[in-house]
């Protein structure tokens, strides 16, 4: 677990230092574009550093805003409190997480936050209905096996990041688009080439992006299911969650393609023909849950 959290913390500088690079080289294009001249490259550095300071410290509060999550409560969301309380006690973290719900049918959850010291374990309602005891301390104890190896700082970085290459590409390319145009052949060859350019920005970002979460590599879904089971010595638990998220039918309304890969399952639900799910693939954020299961199952 140790070796794991350390190579998911120089994952995650490695993460960060080529959003900055990207970053940098999207804005300062935006700035020729708009003719700032030398100043360019300073606002580039400033607006990419910057962004990547915001999205470090305020990750997990862009995402809580993202799916309207409220805080839980003692009096709300009893069982929730108390499962993680006894879990405190076998997981060994030094603070606890503070714990979110949101208000949507599909039982799913995710753990955000940029170390074990600030945690956040969110859930659904339709998690806290639909689960029992059992059930619901394996989900929550995979959670807490994503904080402890800092999975969580990778994962949200990566939502949010991935989120905003794709936003400032997209502003790129209608600068690029819409910008001015003089009489000259310098400027205008200038305009077709800042047009190209955000057009290649705007197809490869999502690209790009997809290509960062599957950085994440689905083998920590595998090593967080397997912790769980040190935390709870029951794979029961986790194993009837994982097949009943599975076959939940619903929807998640507040997740988007960013930050799917933070959640226990993938929170859309995907179907090939004659309505059968769609099994994993090598572009999936997430391990097929029959493979979970099995994994599960051959734990000694």
């Amino acid at each position: 677990m140790f070796k794991s959290s350390k190579k998911n913390k120089l994952e995650s500088g490695i993460i960060i230092s080529v959003f900055i690079i990207v970053i940098t080289l999207i804005v300062y294009y935006i700035c020729n574009a708009l003719e700032l001249g030398s100043f360019s490259i300073i606002i580039a550095l400033i607006f990419s550093i910057g962004s990547s300071w915001l999205s470090y410290y305020y990750s997990d509060k862009i995402v809580l805003a993202t799916c309207k999550a409220r805080p839980a409560t003692k009096e709300e969301d009893l069982k929730l409190v108390n499962i993680l309380d006894a879990l405190m006690v076998t997981a060994g973290l030094s603070k606890k997480p503070d714990l979110y719900v949101v208000d949507d049918n599909q039982p799913n959850a995710f753990a955000t936050g940029r170390n074990p010291e600030h945690a956040i374990i969110c859930v659904t309602t339709g998690l806290l209905e639909k689960l029992n005891y059992y059930e619901l301390e394996g989900v929550i104890a995979h959670e807490i096996s994503h904080i402890k190896n800092y999975d969580i700082l990778l994962s949200t970085i990566v939502s949010i990041f991935v989120g905003f290459i794709v936003m400032i590409s997209d502003l790129f390319s209608r600068i690029a688009f819409w910008g001015g145009s003089k009489d000259s052949d310098s400027d205008n060859k200038g305009n077709t080439f800042l047009m190209l350019l955000g057009l290649i920005f705007l197809i490869l970002s999502p690209i790009f992006g997809t290509l960062m979460q599957l950085a994440l590599s689905r083998r920590r879904e595998f090593l967080a299911d397997s912790t769980a089971i040190e935390f709870t010595r029951n794979p029961d638990g986790l194993i009837s969650a994982l097949q009943k998220l599975e076959d939940d039918p619903n929807e998640l309304a507040s997740a988007n393609s960013a930050t799917a890969n933070m959640y226990i399952v993938n929170p859309f639900k995907k179907e090939g023909k004659n309505g059968k799910k769609k099994t994993s693939s090598i572009w999936s954020t997430h391990p097929s849950t029959e493979d979970r299961i099995n994994a599960l199952r051959n734990i000694n």
